[in-house]
């Protein structure tokens, strides 16, 4: 039996319509712009700032008495301790978000996520005396703190957004907080590279990877700032006013929004995939020596044994030149991200998302092809994936909370947003190296594994409902 109450005619209520003129007027299109992005600014900032240094300093900082190989492991399931976090923010921020309003959330979603970067830029190292077993261990708590600030930041974001958005401009507005990811790629890695060659290897060593982790600070003040600014939602506000607000939104999601969270997770599921493959795994196929002899120069300058057996070709980039032609691709991602708002409004957000989940499939047929086509092939193979990158992840902030109704959607979009994340994101860049040294010198089965992806998101789609004609303040559970 339903726990909510519903008085008669709620929306004629003395005060509702003007309570919710007055948001509209104060919930500007900037400040909507700068609250819902600079969350996401933060969150993919935090994850190429710490996947860098993760790779860089992170295994001598924090592991100093295993070998290499446990060092960089150990560094990377730290790493991945955010994605485990992730679906229990979700589940924590969702119930609050949708119990007492998107705003206080996602004050303490940012709070949470923004205190445990700047704290790991404060950590002492595993060398400082009496910090050898508690440096790691904080490392993995701040990391955790992160993963759970993180499950709940996406959604309420995405929420702020189009929640406020004027009629017949949710998927533009949705753009805002997908435009995160973009700026957060580009602005972590100018500061890696600026700090590269800024400062020597002892002192980036020693003090310089600090830095972008102390400097998010910024970002989080003025997140913080213009989100106590806002005014609460006006589809939160209806469902307060018409007393809808559920008691449990985790228990009534899955009771009535069961087929939207299933379908939800294998939507964005494609994205993920594609994402990761762009990023953290042609970063590490595009640096990997080209022929033995740069192996065997790479191994000897790191003071290792080159074994020939081992070898797996990659293209042989240096970092600071593959980074280029990624911040090149990701330029791209930015200005598509922008794109896919008005023409998910005009196609509608299912017919869009389908055509370029085929479009994602083609690239998985060609991609070993363009990589291995020389440098052109490769910056076109770059440019090609973000621009199908930005036209998948930018509708999905309208997408995805559209499929649940008002009084659940927090919980929902959140849960089926960092579900995904768990089986998308996670295995992605694990299993494409492993594909991709099973098979030799080629991707060719990375490409099987975007298309395998694109087609589990293709069925979803296919099942699902478009949703660009709903009332985002009416719809309720």
């Amino acid at each position: 039996m339903s726990t909510e109450t519903q008085p008669e005619n709620p929306s004629s209520a003395p005060g509702v319509d003007d309570a919710i003129a007055a948001t509209r007027k104060n919930n500007t299109r900037g400040k909507v712009l700068t609250a819902s992005m600079v969350g996401t600014t933060i969150e993919f900032f935090d994850f190429y700032a710490y996947a860098t240094a993760s790779s860089l300093v992170f295994p001598a900082l924090f592991f100093p008495n295993q070998t290499s190989t446990t060092q960089l492991l150990s560094s990377f399931a730290i790493f991945g301790v955010a994605f485990v976090a992730r679906p229990l923010g979700s589940i924590i921020f969702g119930h609050f978000g949708d119990r007492i309003g998107r705003k206080k959330t996602l004050i303490a979603s940012l709070l949470i996520m923004g205190i445990g970067t700047f704290l790991i830029g404060l950590l002492p190292t595993a060398s400082t005396p009496g910090w050898v077993v508690l440096a790691p261990l904080f490392l993995v708590l701040l990391r955790f703190c992160q993963g759970v600030g993180l499950g709940g930041e996406w959604s309420g974001a995405a929420l702020l957004a189009t929640e406020n958005a004027p009629k017949g401009k949710r998927a533009i507005w949705g753009t805002f907080p997908q435009l995160g990811a973009p700026v957060g790629f580009i602005i972590a890695n100018l500061l890696f590279v600026a700090l590269g060659t800024w400062t020597s290897p002892e002192a980036f060593l020693a003090w310089g990877w600090r830095i972008p982790f102390l400097l998010s600070a910024l970002l989080v003040a003025v997140g913080l700032y213009v989100r106590m600014s806002l005014m609460e939602t006006p589809a939160f506000q209806l469902v307060a006013q018409k007393q809808q607000i559920s008691k449990a939104p985790l228990g009534r999601v899955f009771a009535t929004s069961w087929k939207p969270l299933i379908l939800g997770t294998f939507i964005m599921l494609a994205t993920y995939v594609i994402f990761y493959f762009m990023t953290a795994f042609t970063l590490t196929y595009g640096t990997s020596p080209a022929t033995p002899e740069q192996a065997q120069t790479a191994a000897e300058a790191a003071g290792k044994t080159f074994d020939p057996a081992g070898f797996v070709a990659g293209l042989g980039y240096t970092k600071n030149e593959f980074l280029t032609y990624l911040i090149i691709g990701v330029v791209f991602f930015g200005i598509f991200t922008v794109v896919s708002g008005p023409l998910a409004e005009k196609l509608g957000r299912r017919k869009m998302l389908l055509g370029v989940t085929v479009l994602i499939a083609a690239y998985g047929l060609v991609v070993n092809a363009l990589f291995n086509a020389g440098t052109p092939g490769v910056i076109i193979g770059l440019i090609v994936g973000f621009i199908l990158m930005g036209l998948t992840f930018g509708p999905m902030a309208a997408y995805l909370p559209e499929l649940f109704p008002a009084n659940v959607r927090y919980t929902g979009s959140a849960i089926s947003y960092n579900m995904s994340s768990v089986i998308g994101a996670g295995p992605a860049p694990f299993a494409m190296v492993a594909l991709w040294q099973a098979e030799g010198e080629s991707i060719f089965y990375c490409g099987l594994y975007i298309i395998a992806a694109a087609i589990l998101t293709i069925i979803a789609l296919w099942l699902a409902k478009d949703t660009s004609e709903i009332d985002m303040e009416d719809q309720l559970s």
